[in-house]
């Protein structure tokens, strides 16, 4: 249920609920579950903080208030697809060296994922440098993002519930190893709605090499509306396929058309006050109408400098695809849009960053594609006066093992355990890292993070409490955490 001192909640009951509440939890009985499947096929169920009875917006994108002030407006997620490994990331482990050739201590317990073979601890490939005045070793990977190390919190001690890509991948972006939840984004949006009309409020943009393995779970709203699920986006040409409409269609006429057709909706929708999925798809209709001409602009470049296309490696290899990837981010955020997230690495194996085969040639190969591309981005919002309005978010779905894939291989199986991932920007105190992996850098031993405290964080910054924001949905208040999640107060400039 919704907390009863919930700012944003307009109760009309002295007992703080509505009265649909009220019957559900008195009829909760034989009755009452009798009662569920009859009422569910009505979607008697379905109701959100945000769209009550008494909300007069029809909208669901409409900008809405946020629960308490935070300096972040906007966020955008750097997925690292594959899983990074941490060792030879952020996460330095001298004790590496001292140990290398050996094996892991039997006491260190895990799944082996893919049964595959199992050698020695293993040192960093590359070496690690401090950056900035904060001095936080970053790897040689990342050279470019090591000169905005004090911009940066690098938590180190996260973990998750999968070995697997594709649930663990599920579970960075929606909370749950198992389909069918909504996202991060979808949650985001449906909280705060979008400070632009007409765009979407959140917006996808896959590797070119192809998308996770788990496909469009990741950018899903689960059993919300699908007006808060994530929109792809192309970096080139038309950036959302089947936009424009037919040649033969002036706008006049198709403005008309949508008019009647929203006109009758409308009409439908009055008789059925908890049709939100009709609601979605009207709002659906209109969002695409606007789209025709707003979104092409978003991916023109033409405006852009020389200089700024160089700063992101646009126009060259190997970062032009991420480079434009994140340009196209910045230009989203300059929009209005809510939330963004940019994949690194499409497909399977190598070409994403599940390193089996060689960190050196994998890592080396990718860091390469969005190395400079994430410096600057940081340093564009920085200087246009947008990094404090945005968060940034890096990280994969979870880590890599410290010791090798057998005798003389020089790849490393995945790791659940204990990895890295970094904020910058949007309320995040910089150049400071948090928690701690063991000294092999095997699995979280101090201040363990879970997925869910990410998650947790990433809506605190936003300016939403994870408890509160809720959907009712089938009989019981759902959220991004479920009764999980704690907020990394640590990482906060505001505490």
């Amino acid at each position: 249920m919704h907390r009863i001192n919930d700012p944003r909640l307009d109760r009309t009951y002295p007992c703080g609920q509505t009265r649909r509440e009220f019957i559900w939890e008195m009829g909760a009985g034989f009755a009452g579950v009798a009662l569920t499947s009859l009422l569910g096929a009505d979607n008697f169920f379905v109701r959100s903080v945000h769209a009550s009875e008494t909300q007069t917006s029809t909208n669901p994108l409409a900008s809405k208030p946020r629960h308490f002030y935070t300096q972040a407006k906007s966020c955008i997620f750097l997925m690292m697809n594959g899983g990074p490994s941490q060792v030879d990331t952020f996460d330095y482990k001298p004790e590496l060296v001292k140990y290398a050739g050996k094996s892991l201590p039997p006491d260190k317990k895990f799944i082996n994922s893919g049964g595959r073979k199992m050698g020695y601890l293993t040192p960093n490939w590359r070496p690690f440098q401090p950056g900035g005045e904060s001095g936080l070793l970053i790897s040689d990977y990342f050279p470019r993002v090591r000169e905005h190390a004090d911009k940066l919190a690098v938590i180190k001690s996260c973990h998750a519930d999968s070995h697997a890509h594709g649930s663990a991948l599920v579970g960075m972006n929606t909370g749950s190893t198992f389909i069918g939840r909504p996202s991060l984004g979808s949650w985001c949006v449906y909280g705060l709605g979008s400070e632009n009309q007409s765009l979407p409020g959140y917006v996808v943009m896959l590797d070119k090499r192809g998308g996770p393995i788990s496909g469009q779970p990741n950018w899903s709203s689960g059993f919300m509306p699908s007006t808060f699920q994530g929109t792809l986006f192309r970096p080139t040409g038309n950036p959302i396929l089947d936009l424009s409409g037919p040649s033969h269609i002036d706008k006049t006429a198709q403005r008309r058309q949508l008019d009647l057709l929203t006109k009758l909706n409308q009409e439908h929708l009055s008789k059925r006050p908890r049709g939100h999925e009709l609601a979605s798809r009207i709002q659906t209709y209109e969002l695409a109408y606007r789209m025709q001409s707003e979104a092409p602009g978003a991916v023109d470049f033409s405006h852009e400098s020389q200089r700024t296309l160089d700063m992101y490696g646009v126009g060259k290899q190997p970062t032009d695809e991420f480079g434009r990837n994140c340009l196209i981010a910045r230009r989203l955020v300059e929009r209005g849009v809510r939330f963004i997230q940019l994949y690194s690495g499409g497909g399977h194996l190598e070409d994403t960053w599940d390193a089996h085969a060689g960190i050196e040639s994998n890592h080396g190969k990718h860091g390469a594609e969005v190395d400079q591309p994430i410096a600057a981005l940081l340093q564009d919002l920085d200087q246009r006066g947008l990094l404090d309005s945005t968060l940034v978010v890096w990280g994969g779905e979870f880590g890599r093992m410290p010791f090798s894939e057998g005798e003389n291989a020089p790849g490393r199986n995945h790791n659940p355990y204990g990895f890295s991932m970094w904020m910058a920007g949007g309320g995040i105190k910089g150049g400071m890292s948090y928690g701690e992996t063991d000294e092999f850098g095997f699995e979280a031993v101090r201040d363990k993070v879970h997925v869910h405290d990410i998650h947790a964080t990433i809506l605190h910054l936003m300016g939403l409490n994870h408890e509160w924001l809720t959907y009712f949905h089938q009989g019981r208040e759902e959220s991004l955490t479920d009764v999980y999640g704690k907020v990394i107060h640590e990482i906060c400039a505001s505490g």
